[in-house]
């Protein structure tokens, strides 16, 4: 057998008065799949950059088969057989598929024969799971092919330890199944032992052998997945992951309640007809969309990055002028100034939101008073009333959890997740009656993640319009009334979230079409 056995041997790693990592031991037995779940901040990224040697651990051990590891360097983690994939792409953009696959292997020859190599090449990608041009750059590539090139570029080095961070994030569902179900394939052969970190349970149900969650720094639980008799039904083991990740105190208040029933919308709030929106290379990112989203409803839109849905988001909300078309809100004709904003009640929960919703260098209170400082009770005849806007952020940070200094610390201090909480208490706190958002719960924790999902949903079911666009399609799933899918700046698929298959959304994703859809007819609503 090829591949290694993993064991960490208590593990830790403090940086100043932190502890990131606190006696982390961990048994990986070779050729298995083992997936690592745990919020942000719980110390995965730590403990995989002790093992593959970005980061000296302070005390306890590494060991490969049984036998104890230095590990100082990443060049130390190769020879020895360990391959790391990154959450974020490594490749050179300026370089073909062939050359950042050579550019792997590290030191390179001063002459390279191509012909030789290039055989080589076309020798391995005809074994490998999947296959990617050697001629096309990285720009020619969509988001799932870089994965799979990343993936490839350790492949290509044969490594017996794996390691995955978050590898499926930027895949369409068959893309995500093909690549984890080809990794497990390898693993169960002998060929290497793979480690996932991931925080999709399905895909810790679906292809993990066992799973560690941790918590603060410290491994809380080890699970048995795969094996007949040897693990709770698979309701129950998410059930139990998720409360080891954040504590069963934390789970009870945090996982929303789900409603898909029977209401029929309301009214069209959001209508869109034959919009178009450029890109930033001068083509036509969006291309004659028509879309209606109702009261009481929140739409989905699913897609592969790069397929118009942030030139879409971005042409709603104000930040990129419209090539053609038009968006009614309420029936009025739309162009998102700041009058109409307040008049119509439109919101927005855009991606990165301390870069796009936020000035980072002003308060909590002042970001979250920055739709009414200049309007009643806190400002009259053009003055602010002093105290006004602390009173009120006072009052919804308490609301809406945002963990704070106090609402007079400056907004960039605060965590990612406390970020979002502060901008969806200004833009839910008035009765948001469309309401745009964008990738809501990128890079947050699992806690902060459902309360996003949960407020998202008692807007909705107070009778706001959403739109929301995400590139996770179990997250449309879980929140989305009705999913739509983006491809080529198009809308080619238009189904209910309830009992939607998850691949025949896919395979949309993936190209599956060959003509935009025709919008649903309006339904009609019930009392």
């Amino acid at each position: 057998m090829n591949a290694l056995a993993l064991q960490t041997y208590a593990l830790g790693k403090h940086f100043g008065s932190f502890t990131a990592l606190a006696d982390v031991s961990l048994n990986v037995p070779a050729g298995s799949v083992h997936a690592l779940l745990g919020e942000n901040g719980a110390g995965k990224s730590t403990l995989v950059k002790c093992i593959v040697g970005y980061q000296k651990p302070d005390h306890g051990a590494v060991l490969l088969n049984g036998r104890e590891h230095d590990i100082p360097t990443p060049t130390v983690a190769r020879q020895l057989g360990i391959g790391m994939v990154y959450q974020h792409f490594t490749v050179v953009p300026g370089m073909t598929v062939a050359e950042n696959l050579l550019m792997a292997r590290g030191a390179l020859p001063a002459v390279i024969r191509w012909k030789a190599v290039r055989e080589e090449l076309q020798a391995f990608m005809a074994a490998a799971p999947f296959r990617l041009d050697l001629d096309a750059t990285p720009q020619q590539l969509s988001a799932g092919e870089k994965q799979k090139l990343e993936i490839l570029k350790q492949l290509i080095l044969k490594p017996r330890l794996l390691i995955l961070d978050e590898p499926t994030s930027v895949l369409t569902p068959q893309e995500a199944d093909e690549v984890l179900g080809t990794l497990r394939q390898r693993a169960h052969a002998g060929d290497c032992t793979v480690v996932l970190i991931t925080h999709k349970f399905r895909e810790v149900l679906a292809f993990a052998d066992d799973v560690s969650v941790l918590r603060r720094g410290r491994r809380v639980a080890s699970r048995r997945v795969a094996g007949a008799g040897q693990q709770p039904p698979a309701a129950d083991l998410a059930a139990e992951l998720a409360a080891c990740m954040v504590g069963s105190e934390t789970l009870a208040t945090a996982v929303p309640a789900r409603r898909h029933d029977l209401r029929a919308a309301g009214d069209v709030r959001l209508r869109l007809r034959g919009l178009q929106v450029m890109g930033d290379r001068g083509e036509m990112a969006v291309q004659g969309l028509d879309l209606d989203v109702h009261a009481g409803q929140i739409v989905g839109i699913a897609g592969v990055s790069g397929n118009g849905q942030r030139e879409l988001m971005e042409a709603l909300v104000g930040q990129r002028e419209r090539a053609g078309g038009s968006v009614l809100v309420a029936g009025r004709p739309y162009r998102a100034t700041r009058t109409q904003n307040r008049e119509l009640r439109v919101r927005g929960l855009p991606e990165e939101p301390l870069r796009n919703a936020c000035v980072a260098t002003l308060s909590v209170a002042d970001n979250i008073g920055l739709r009414t400082f200049d309007q009643p009770p806190h400002a009259w005849a053009g003055l602010r009333v002093p105290g006004s806007l602390a009173g009120r952020a006072r009052a919804l940070i308490a609301e809406y959890r945002v963990r704070t200094q106090g609402e007079s610390a400056p907004i960039a201090t605060l965590s990612g997740g406390n970020v979002q909480r502060a901008v969806l208490a200004r833009e839910l706190s008035d009765g948001a009656q469309v309401l745009l958002v964008s990738n809501p719960v990128f890079g947050l924790d699992f806690t902060a993640v459902a309360e996003v999902h949960a407020r998202l949903i008692a807007a909705r079911n107070g009778g706001s319009a959403v739109l929301m666009v995400s590139e996770d399609l179990d997250e449309l799933l879980n929140v989305a009334d009705r999913i739509v899918v983006m491809s080529e700046g198009r809308l080619v698929h238009d189904c209910p979230a309830a009992g939607a298959s998850r691949h025949d959304i896919g395979r949309f994703m993936g190209g599956a079409h060959t003509a935009p859809i025709v919008p649903p007819p309006r339904q009609r609503a019930t009392a």
